[in-house]
């Protein structure tokens, strides 16, 4: 009885720990993609052509921002380690190499978005809908390198457990850039009508100010600024930065396979037409936004099982993850009913349908909307186990199992029942959504595993 009682009282304090990173992580995440939400919004009061456009623009800069963030958030599980270990001057030398690590990924980030309006017509979308997108590229890329010091900040904080100013922050930045948004997409207070080139600069304007303030929260902060990460700053350590690039590489190249999924297929159903691209967009904000949850989650579970990981206990890197995995499907549980009992309110925040004009984009993204809710489930689950696998540092084999689950079988099956089975947009969707839910057995899967054998913790080896 001692024994049971003992575990109940772990796991109402692993519950505890986890909610004080999660809340404030997740509320961000949400916050911050808002920002996309109220774009989206935006954009389909510019007209359906804006929307189609914008919402591509919009996913591809995303798929590349958050897979070059995957190689900085490696910052988070060697922070947590050595945070969980107690080596100060480690958790110094890994953030100050974060901070370098963001420098020279945006200005390569950089050069890349400059050149996506070139890439959407080599990929096979219409060349109207590429000349929109040009000028938002054009102005939200200045915004890269702020957006992956926020991240390396977010991860850096996360790991020592100081996540709640996080929050407070994006809020900030969020109210900042609908503004932004409203002031220079429609020309207001003497403002010129930018459109989707204003949209772009509120959102990079944006990234300039929550990394700033992020910033500054950590120099200023009464336990955080004993870390100081920003002495001896111009100094590089080749052997840091080589560890973070191994863990963040594959980090990235998961991220860049989920997101990239989801990407393509966006793709795809602007080959099916404008009207059915408009009608994914509205579903894919809204799945997005509310992934951004589970998300924020999987980053409290990186921390709690990295700070476990540090101290070598495996029983409480195994109660870290699961408590994450369970609390996230209940969340994500409620959501897909909420979503399914309310299809029709949803899909009205973006359009107005009880237009004529919007029928037959409501009537194809009401059955995308109802697919796409039934797989929330799995997706919140996949997304926190692979955080519980990350605060083990174990990032190689999540890497092969994601391309396995979403292009192996996702993007496959998603293809053969959009086109060659005639689904189009509805295929698409079951299709990714049969990906993510194998994803989501595989990494519950894995981690189950390597959290049943003390002596991966003991050698702290990626079997």
């Amino acid at each position: 009885m001692g024994s049971k009682a003992g575990i109940r009282s772990n796991s109402g304090i692993e519950v505890r720990a986890f909610f004080q990173l999660a809340i404030p992580l997740a509320s961000a995440q949400v916050a911050q993609a808002a920002v996309g939400f109220v774009d989206t919004i935006m954009m389909g009061q510019l007209g359906t052509e804006s929307l189609a456009a914008g919402g591509l623009a919009s996913t591809t800069f995303q798929l590349l921002l958050n897979t070059a963030s995957g190689i900085v958030m490696a910052v988070s599980p060697l922070v947590a380690e050595a945070y969980g270990a107690g080596r100060k001057a480690q958790i110094e030398q890994i953030a100050r190499q974060g901070v370098w690590l963001s420098l020279f990924l945006g200005i390569a980030m950089m050069v890349v978005v400059s050149h996506l309006d070139a890439l959407l017509l080599l990929l096979g979308q219409p060349a109207a809908i590429a000349t929109l997108a040009d000028p938002y590229f054009n102005f939200i890329l200045w915004g890269i390198v702020p957006a992956l010091g926020f991240a390396m900040l977010r991860g850096y904080v996360s790991a020592l457990s100081q996540a709640h100013i996080v929050t407070a922050i994006v809020m900030v930045g969020t109210l900042f850039n609908i503004t932004g948004n409203y002031v220079l997409g429609f020309g207001k207070f003497g403002f010129p009508r930018m459109e989707l080139a204003g949209l772009g600069l509120a959102s990079g304007l944006s990234f300039w100010l929550m990394f700033l303030l992020f910033l500054m929260y950590t120099l200023h902060h009464p336990q955080l600024k004993e870390y100081r990460f920003l002495q001896h700053v111009r100094q590089l350590n080749p052997q840091i930065i080589r560890q973070l690039f191994a863990i963040g590489i594959a980090i990235a190249v998961t991220i860049a396979l989920e997101y990239g999924l989801f990407a393509v297929v966006t793709f795809l159903m602007g080959l099916l037409g404008t009207e059915m691209l408009a009608a994914h967009q509205t579903v894919y904000q809204t799945m997005y936004i509310i992934f951004m949850v589970p998300l924020g989650m999987s980053y409290a579970v990186t921390a709690r099982v990295g700070q476990w990981f540090g101290q070598q206990d495996v029983q409480g890197a195994r109660r870290a993850g699961y408590v994450g995995i369970t609390i996230a499907a209940i969340f994500m549980l409620f959501t897909a009913i909420a979503l399914v009992a309310y299809r029709r309110q949803v899909i009205g925040m973006y359009l107005d349908i009880h237009d004529p004009a919007n029928a037959s984009v409501l009537a194809l993204a009401v059955p995308m909307l109802m697919i796409s809710a039934l797989a929330q489930l799995l997706d919140g689950v996949q997304r926190v186990a692979m955080g519980a696998l990350y605060g083990l540092q174990d990032t190689r084999v999540p890497m092969l199992l994601s391309g396995f689950a979403f292009w192996g079988i996702g993007l496959t099956s998603g293809y053969g029942l959009g086109f060659p089975l005639g689904l189009e947009g509805v295929g698409l969707w079951m299709g990714q959504s049969i990906g993510v839910a194998v994803a989501g057995v595989l990494f519950v899967w894995r981690f189950h595993q390597l959290t049943s054998r003390g002596i991966y913790i003991r050698s702290k080896r990626m079997l």
